[in-house]
């Protein structure tokens, strides 16, 4: 076989890999990507299992000096991308990036974010909570739009806050999840303008105690950081009106999931409690085909 041809096959099966990662793991970004053309789709299935595998270690059960020299290995990995590497994610990494300009410092501040997970980071001000949230989201949109393509200047900041608005709507549904795993995403300063009552702790063993006791402060705090997230939504959807028909119902498809498990959340706020708060595979199936159908319009 041909040196051209190992090339192609090893590409080949980079892509079936990061795809079969995306399909099984996720589930509400998948909804979206279907909707691309197959060079694209690949593409983002390849950052989303990189972006995966790097999640995967902020949240595993090695000690911190073990994450941190795991994530400086995916930090070597994304610096010198390799079609021949023996990770088949890196390899589908390599395969995207010689199809479109995938920003090298997006990879490097989602791998920092991940970092301030390790380093169990606490958030006084949501300014602080925002600089998070671009690290680990904000990363993935600009690294989407990378794919999908766009000569507008406000593009890439649009992509960013549309990935914050995902990343906020996650922090609210995963709130007690957290909570029991010992991290907490919430600005203090919301808790206390809230009057917590949990006083001025807002640590993570507090809130968890605190969460089931308190219906009331519960459905307070959920409507102050949906009203918040909602604004981020707005912001980020911009970008649709910038982008290729396709890449926009890609959006759309993806926004829409997430803003309808915001309003599933803020309908019942002690859905929190109960477990990771999901959509029903037929709102996400409606979600999608309406962006279909806005990209036939």
């Amino acid at each position: 076989m041909s040196f051209a041809g190992t090339q192609d096959g090893r590409a080949q099966e980079a892509r079936a890999h990061c795809a079969l990662i995306t399909r099984q793991q996720a589930a509400n970004f998948y909804y979206g990507i279907r909707l691309l053309p197959a060079s694209k789709r690949d593409a983002l299935c390849a950052i989303y299992a990189f972006a995966r595998a790097v999640d995967d270690i902020g949240d595993g059960t090695m000690s911190a000096e073990a994450k941190l020299a795991a994530l400086a290995d995916a930090r070597s990995a994304v610096e010198h991308l390799d079609l021949g590497a023996d990770d088949l994610v890196i390899a589908g990494l390599a395969a995207a990036q010689e199809r479109f300009p995938l920003p090298l410092e997006a990879f490097l501040d989602l791998i920092d974010g991940v970092r301030m997970d390790v380093a169990g980071t606490h958030y006084e001000r949501f300014d602080e909570l925002v600089v998070y949230c671009r690290r680990v989201a904000g990363s993935i949109g600009r690294l989407c739009l990378a794919v999908f393509g766009s000569e507008n200047p406000e593009a890439a900041a649009l992509a960013d806050d549309l990935g914050v608005a995902l990343q906020l709507t996650n922090i609210l549904r995963d709130v007690r999840e957290d909570a029991l795993n010992g991290r907490v995403y919430l600005p203090a300063e919301d808790l206390r303008r809230l009057g917590w009552p949990g006083g001025e702790r807002s640590d993570a063993e507090a809130i968890a105690a605190v969460l089931p006791t308190a219906p009331g402060a519960l459905a307070e705090l959920v409507q102050f950081e949906a009203e918040r997230n909602r604004e981020w939504f707005e912001r980020g959807d911009q970008l649709v009106s910038l982008l290729d028909r396709r890449s926009a119902a890609c959006v759309i498809a993806m926004s829409g999931i997430y803003r309808n498990l915001l309003e599933r959340i803020e309908a019942r706020p002690e859905r929190i409690l109960e477990g990771r708060v999901s959509l029903p595979v037929a709102v996400k199936a409606r979600v999608a085909v309406a962006s279909l159908l806005w990209h036939a319009a």
